[in-house]
């Protein structure tokens, strides 16, 4: 049976961390222990890591079974125990502060381990757990008093993270069939067991012609799901954007277990190397963080998208200092940060976005030109001046009208001369990039002041130069954002500009944690991606990213492994279709329409591991254990009889019920979470012939 934190099994830890440490060889540098030679010399039966164990008697008891007069060694038991032994640094364990891209012997990167299961933060588990006000149920065992007792917490995960080495995945990342396919468009919805292919909007687009052109929203295990992506999708996604699990252990949301900064790498590094293939060679990838993971994931980040690849790193604000957190003590944490990086960035398209700003006070002199293109007779006029002439006063008047706030008013009233009068308004600038003979006349311009030079490009176009700089004109800055004609600023990497008050009810689903502003993925779609192009979110939660996608008029592909009720990305996407009118819908003039294909991932033992976390005691995890045994597959070196001995014992029954839905989630097979592909017409998965259809549709199979 799997190995599980007793004193026996701790006392265990340390006596081979003790033996093995002894062990030249099987030590780096820094005293670690090599686990991958260790289980070579492990599966080679190599008497240098033999005879120690064999010598010491707790050791020769736990990995030694007695054979007539001889001992013959566990290697399975051996090898499991180092998998799941923090004393060995393995992953699957949970290693406290140990973090950085180097474990043990070998580099992150160079590591083959998966980690398989993580919920999101922001969600609830499907599977019966029950939910009242926000509060999910869940019980635990007081050994004081001897029995369970019913507790509540926020939105409580009971999933476990798994971390599978690369010879236990064999056929992990093979194409999964797809059930329950439903088309939803506006007013209705119907199976689906056939996708659309436009080869006229495939040209368009530079992809082949026999394309998915469908919304697609995929429900289950977002890595399974990007693997199953590969054949149809490999370097035709335009943009990804994912808000990522944040791994703070201090949010609002229990995370499972304690999700470790090397397992939380491992997790994040499995999954940005599938959509690096995913992604087109001028694309892009928004990945938005907290400070917490900030400068891991950025190692991280320059490794498999290149450091040459990395655009920027944009800092967010994403709330106010108001309310508790001002009296948090140190500086107020209002800051989240998005890692813009390109697969290859001398084929991206970069765009100079602009967003709404205020009157620049540089923008400070009116310059009358009579309409004439004699610039000798051009003149100029301080702002204000030019005001108060126009309203017939003077400032004293002004002044004495409104007293202690003149100040203010003056300046909003300069502000909007400034914008209805933007033509004439100019401020005098440094040129940028000039050429000889522009710095020419710039010099003539310094010298013989209030003269205006004339420089005309290639293009016709003309520059105005005088008293030593270029007149820019006020009207470059007044453009039209969200059908209105506003005042505007070149975007930086600092995004102050975009509320995120009132955002909870966005869509018509309420999340109050872990949402973000339709208009944030609104900027970043107009930053990096055109009408048509397909948007990649494997981390969806509640539907931001497809429902500004839709909104967009661009592709969209959603993964989402948890269940939202009735928040929902499906209902928030059927919202859209029937005419959203919440987020950016205004300014996109959105009206409704479109359709997306709702898709599931056929499940097999995940099915399992939602039975086994929505038992409420282990007498309903006992009741259980005979279908488990009997339905679904089981980890290859899971003894029946003797684990069902186990769940009988009181040192079982010591554990809570958390621990005890862990040993029987090791029960199973996690290679055999979905249907593959190829066992489609397998009777025992479930499969019906829409299944099959939608599948074979999908992945177009003869």
């Amino acid at each position: 049976m799997p190995f599980i934190d007793t004193p026996e099994t701790n006392a265990l830890k340390s006596k081979v961390e003790k033996l093995l440490s002894e062990i030249p060889d099987f030590t780096d540098e820094n005293k670690n222990l090599k686990i991958n030679v260790i289980k070579d010399y492990a599966d080679n039966g190599n008497v240098k890591l033999l005879e120690p164990l064999l010598k010491n008697p707790q050791t020769k008891k736990a990995f030694f079974l007695p054979v007539l007069d001889s001992f013959v060694f566990n290697t399975a038991k051996f090898k499991e125990f180092l998998e799941y032994s923090s004393a060995c640094n393995s992953y699957s364990k949970y290693l406290g502060q140990k973090i950085g891209l180097y474990m043990g012997d070998s580099s992150l990167l160079d590591r083959n381990e998966v980690v398989l299961n993580f919920p999101f933060k922001d969600c609830v588990l499907e599977g019966g757990q029950r939910k009242e006000d926000g509060l999910d149920t869940y019980y635990e065992y007081n050994e004081k008093k001897g029995e369970y007792e019913e507790k509540q917490s926020k939105r409580r995960e009971v999933f476990y993270n798994e971390v599978l080495a690369q010879d236990e995945i064999d056929s992990l990342f093979s194409p999964k069939a797809f059930c329950n396919a439903k088309r939803y468009e506006k007013g209705k919805s119907e199976k689906c067991t056939k996708l659309n292919r436009d080869a006229e909007l495939n040209k368009k687009r530079g992809l082949s012609e026999d394309t998915i052109t469908d919304n697609l929203i995929i429900k289950g295990n977002n890595l399974l799901a990007l693997h199953s992506l590969k054949k149809e999708f490999a370097g035709k996604v335009k943009l990804i954007y994912i808000d990522v699990p944040y791994n703070t252990g201090s949010d609002s949301f229990s995370y499972n277990d304690n999700f470790n900064h090397s397992s939380w790498l491992t997790f994040m590094k499995n999954r940005l190397e599938i959509v690096h293939e995913l992604l087109k060679n001028e694309g892009a990838i928004f990945l938005q963080i907290d400070h917490h993971e900030l400068g891991y994931i950025t190692v991280l980040m320059d490794e498999i998208f290149g450091v040459h690849n990395k655009v920027q790193i944009i800092a967010v604000k994403a709330a106010s200092v108001s309310g508790f957190k001002s009296v948090n003590p140190g500086p107020i944490d209002i800051t989240e940060y998005i890692l813009f990086y390109t697969k290859n960035k001398s084929a991206f398209e970069f765009r100079k976005n602009r967003i709404k700003s205020e009157y620049n006070t540089n923008y400070n002199q009116y310059l009358e030109t009579h309409n004439t293109d004699d610039t000798s007779k051009w003149e100029f006029f301080p702002i204000k001046e030019h005001l108060l002439t126009s309203l017939n006063k003077s400032e004293k008047e002004l002044k004495a009208q409104f007293g202690d706030v003149y100040k203010t008013v003056i300046n909003q009233m300069i502000a909007t001369y400034a914008f209805d009068n933007a033509d004439n308004i100019i401020s005098i600038r440094d040129l940028h990039k000039p050429t000889e003979k522009m710095k020419e006349l710039q010099e003539l311009s310094r010298i013989n002041r209030n003269t205006i030079y004339t420089y005309t490009k290639t293009s016709g176009e003309k520059t105005y130069l005088y008293n030593g700089g270029a007149i820019a004109y006020y009207s470059s800055k007044l453009q039209i954002i969200d059908n209105e004609k506003c005042v505007t600023e070149l975007l930086s990497d600092f995004w102050n500009h975009i509320s995120w008050a009132g955002i909870a009810k966005e869509g018509g689903v309420k999340l109050k944690n872990g949402k973000k502003p339709e208009k944030l993925l609104k900027q970043i779609l107009e930053i990096a991606s055109n009408v048509n192009d397909i948007v990649l979110d494997y981390h969806l939660g509640s539907g931001t990213t497809a429902a500004v996608a839709h909104k967009m008029n661009r592709q969209y592909i959603g993964i989402e492994q948890l269940d939202y009720g009735e928040n929902d990305s499906v209902v928030r996407l059927q919202n859209v279709i029937n005419g959203d009118q919440t987020g950016i819908s205004k300014s996109v003039n959105w009206q409704g329409g479109g359709s997306f294909v709702y898709l599931e991932l056929a499940k097999k033992n995940e099915t399992a591991l939602e039975q086994i976390s929505a038992c409420k005691s282990l007498e309903e995890l006992t009741e259980l254990f005979d279908e488990l045994c009997s339905k679904y597959f089981l980890h290859y070196n899971v003894r029946v009889k003797e684990f069902r001995k186990e769940i009988e014992s009181e040192r079982f029954k010591q554990l809570n019920l958390k621990q005890q839905k862990e040993m029987f989630s090791r029960m199973l097979d996690l290679n055999q979470l979905y249907v593959n592909t190829d066992d489609r017409h397998d009777k025992n998965t479930g499969l019906t012939e829409d299944d099959i259809a939608i599948t074979e549709d999908f992945y177009q199979l003869k």
